[in-house]
């Protein structure tokens, strides 16, 4: 991965001090989504890491909640010719669900995905654009879990290490394009 096409893409990333609550500092990727150019470096080396990473993967699981992790996911899957799964807020979704609960920095939420979504045995990345405390990637992994498939690994563009949520995944393989403290 080159540094220039990395700084491309954390160029792009801008910060707005005490939102949504005093003391959080928020990592806004809008500028990012806004450039065609930044948002396809971006595409082009999160698919560089995949191919060299694995083999075969069947679906991108894409959190749909109060993340971006579904504007990354498609044109994601697209590139490496593979379906692209939801995992969306309690009662979006028709059909029979799984849903899990779990805590967010300022409350709960429910997660949930179609029962008929993966099948068993069946290899997924689940993307998301930020991992902050871990809350919402660990109740994806969890459906998931439910679900049967193996979870090769866990992608974000933004980490924020001093929050420690990569630790509560456990033995899932976990990958962030840029890391802030």
């Amino acid at each position: 991965m080159s540094e220039e096409r990395l700084r491309r893409v954390r160029d792009r990333v801008r910060s707005f001090p005490d939102f949504p609550v005093p003391g959080v500092l928020f990592r806004d990727i809008s500028p990012l989504l806004k450039d065609p150019g930044a948002f396809r470096t971006l595409i082009d080396l999160l698919e560089e890491h995949l191919r060299a990473s694995f083999p075969r993967i069947d679906f991108i699981v894409g959190e749909c909640l109060d993340s971006r992790g579904f504007l990354i996911g498609p044109p994601l899957a697209q590139r490496l010719g593979i379906g692209f799964v939801p995992i969306r807020k309690k009662g979006k979704l028709p059909g029979p669900t799984e849903s899990v609960s779990y805590t967010l920095e300022y409350g709960k939420a429910e997660l949930e995905i179609q029962s008929d979504a993966v099948e068993p045995g069946q290899k997924v990345v689940i993307v998301d654009d930020l991992l902050a405390t871990g809350g919402t990637m660990c109740a994806a992994c969890e459906l998931m879990k439910r679900l049967k498939a193996e979870v090769l690994e866990c992608l974000v563009i933004i980490e924020l290490k001093l929050l420690k949520g990569s630790e509560k995944l456990e033995s899932i393989p976990f990958y962030s394009l840029l890391q802030y403290d």
